[in-house]
């Protein structure tokens, strides 16, 4: 690819202030149906008994398997960099999540 052709595919990307101090989460809770994958991020603080759901993202079922990607070979990275990430156990959370409803 020629240095015009990636020119012309370069996306420029905007970040501003409020967005770039990210958002903190330790829990992520994944729901799908046929046509996309929705993502709550979820931030817990320890012994209290209710958690808020900070950030949703839904993606495409073709976006979700190429951030799924993405995201391994991100932590493949790391951990050839920085050793391998622990994953600790810890008791299932029961969640009580919104209101029960049909669709």
């Amino acid at each position: 690819m020629s240095e015009k052709d990636q020119k012309q595919n370069q996306i420029n990307i905007e970040l501003d202030e409020k967005t770039a101090e990210g958002v903190y989460s330790n829990l992520a809770i994944i729901n799908h149906s046929v046509s996309e994958f929705v993502v709550d991020f979820i931030s817990m603080m320890p012994g209290a008994p209710k958690a808020k759901v900070k950030s949703r993202i839904i993606l495409t079922p073709q976006h979700a398997k190429k951030f799924l990607k993405a995201l391994n070979d991100n932590v493949n990275r790391f951990e050839q960099a920085h050793g391998t990430i622990q994953d600790y156990e810890q008791p299932p959370i029961p969640i009580n999540f919104g209101p029960t409803g049909e669709a």
